[in-house]
Parts: C-alpha cells; sequence; structure tokens
C-alpha cells in the first residue's frame, strides 16, 4: 500500500481512483464496512482504492486542547487498512488554513484535481469543509459537475457492546475508559491494542518475581481503566500471552499512570528500548492496594492464574 503525507506526495501521474475520507480511528466494523465497499468499487472499476484521512484529528485544530484519546495510531490503521485492501493512504496535514476551505474547494482540489475520483464512499453523516459545511447530498451534487459518482452506505453496526448502542469511535473509546475492553473489542472487531517503548520503571515488578515491561505509550492513546487484565504482549512479531496491569500502582503510592505487562511464563526477556503492543482481551479486576507485600503476592499469582485462563479459553479450538 502507498503511503502519502500530503497532496504533493500524490503522483503526478496518477490516475482515476475510488476514494473514501474520514478519520476512521480504530478502523471499527462499522469504518470496515464503509472502506471495503470502496475496495469493491475499486477493483470492479479496475482503478485503486484510496483512503483519505487527517493528522492531527480535526478537532485538535478546531477546538485546541479536545483531542480525543486515540483508538490506533495512523501506522497502525495503515496496516489495518491494508488488510482490507487499501491501495493508498493519504493523510492530509490538517492546519488551520486547510480547516478553512470551503467544501467545494476541498473536493476540487483533494478529489478531482489530486485523486481523479471516480466513485466517492462514505457514511450518511459525513461533514467535510469550512466548519463542516458539507454533507453527502452537497458530494453528490458536485459529483454531477466533476464526473464521479457518490455511494452512501451505512455504518452502523450494534451487537451487545454499549447495551446495543450502534458502534462507534465514540462508543468505542468511552468501552475502554470504563474498562470493558471485551466490548471494545466486539466492535473494532479485534482487541484493542496500545503502543510503545519499553522504559524503565521502579523494577518492583523484577523485584517481586515478576517483571514487566513498562510501555510508554503513544501520545494521546486510549487506555483501559485501571486495573488488571488478560490479553498479549507482542515483541517483534510474537505475541506471548501476559498480566497486564494499568494504573499508578497505589501499593507504593505511585502517581504516574502505567501500562505494564508480564509476559505468562516466560524468563529472561530483556525488552528496553523496543517498541511494543499489548492487546487487551479482558478485564480481570480492578485497581487495589493490599495490606502487605505478601497480601499483594497472592493476589498477583491469583492474577496471572486467572490470565492464564482467560486466554486459553479464547484460543480457537484446535482441529484434529
Amino acid at each position: 500500500m502507498q503511503r502519502w503525507r500530503g497532496l504533493e506526495d500524490i503522483p503526478q501521474d496518477w490516475g482515476r481512483s475510488v476514494v473514501t475520507i474520514g478519520s476512521y480511528d480504530g478502523v471499527h466494523r462499522g469504518h470496515q464496512l464503509i472502506i471495503g465497499r470502496a475496495v469493491e468499487h475499486a477493483r470492479e472499476l479496475g482503478v485503486p482504492a484510496v483512503v483519505v484521512t487527517f493528522d492531527p484529528h480535526p478537532s485538535e485544530v478546531v477546538r485546541p486542547g479536545s483531542h480525543p484519546p486515540l483508538l490506533a495510531p495512523h501506522h497502525r490503521r495503515a496496516e489495518l487498512m491494508a488488510e482490507l485492501g487499501v491501495d493508498a493512504l493519504l493523510i492530509l496535514p490538517f492546519t488551520t488554513e486547510f480547516s478553512k476551505l470551503s467544501p467545494a474547494d476541498f473536493v476540487v482540489k483533494v478529489l478531482v484535481d489530486k485523486l481523479h475520483a471516480r466513485v466517492v464512499v462514505e457514511g450518511p453523516n459525513f461533514r467535510f469543509g469550512h466548519k463542516a459545511a458539507g454533507n453527502v447530498d452537497f458530494l453528490a451534487e458536485l459529483g454531477r459537475t466533476y464526473d464521479y459518482e457518490v455511494d452512501v452506505i451505512d455504518l452502523y453496526v450494534s451487537g451487545e457492546a454499549g447495551g446495543g448502542e450502534p458502534f462507534s469511535s465514540t462508543l468505542t473509546r468511552r468501552l475502554i475508559a470504563e474498562g470493558d475492553v471485551t466490548g471494545a473489542a466486539e466492535i473494532l472487531g479485534r482487541p484493542h491494542r496500545v503502543e510503545g517503548v519499553v522504559v524503565r520503571g521502579a523494577q518492583r515488578g523484577r523485584e517481586l518475581g515478576f517483571p514487566t515491561a513498562n510501555v510508554e505509550t503513544l501520545p494521546h492513546t486510549a487506555t483501559p481503566a485501571d486495573g488488571v487484565y488478560a490479553g498479549w504482549l507482542h515483541v517483534e512479531g510474537e505475541a506471548m500471552p501476559a498480566a497486564i496491569s494499568v494504573g499508578t500502582n497505589p501499593q507504593f503510592d505511585g502517581t504516574e499512570r502505567t501500562v505494564e505487562a508480564y509476559a505468562i511464563d516466560r524468563v529472561g526477556l530483556d525488552l528496553y528500548g523496543l517498541h511494543v503492543a499489548v492487546d487487551f482481551l479482558a478485564f480481570v479486576r480492578g485497581q487495589a492496594k493490599f495490606d502487605s507485600i505478601e497480601s499483594l503476592l497472592v493476589a498477583i499469582a491469583d492474577d496471572v492464574k486467572r490470565c492464564r485462563e482467560l486466554i486459553e479459553a479464547s484460543r480457537p479450538a484446535q482441529l484434529p
């Protein structure tokens, strides 16, 4: 998949394409419907499928300080989009100047002059241009002038997550903040992931016999509520079952919120300085302070046992 940062990165000889535009944070199951439809159109027409997104999140430019917690960094979104068959990802730097483009100017500068859109695929509530004045009806109206079609599809999927609310990035963020990583996984179609570099912490886990990877998460990461979770620690292509702790470590009067992952049944790991990913499978218990170190060790051993059981139960049945 080609990746472009800014309109100037698009090849000069770029031909017609099928395009979809959006933040697509998390590339959840609703997003997958839209992107999948764009790929279908592209294959039928024999042209590339292009996703257009923005960095930073538009809300941070329009309303500074309102940047939402991110479900996935851009490189992770690119990986997920590539798996869906997207041929090119255009990340547009979202600046104050860019935010002032009228809907018509946005269409001409991006969809017509640069991407030569043949079909544009969006959800029904898609808004674009200055003050989000453009909608899918206006997009289709301009399409009659600039020779592209607009396919509006319903991205709303629902299930048990959030009590039956339509799946969305907003709902996913809320569930993660509440510690409902199982509900978030239903919306995403996979476990929620946080990433970062392993840094040196207080090394108390090592002293207690449960060495953890202290993950310095990326800015604006959507981090689950404080507590213990079962999941996986991904290191250099290997997924290791893990017991994950999120919180301030109240047992030792900590104040800094951290994400720490203990690779179950693994010894001698040296992960300092490595970029790792942590997938959250299930909530085990909330953060707690114990009466003694001995009580803490008993709780950690029980946590690891419970995490091992949850991870084993999640594995697909092996075919004979």
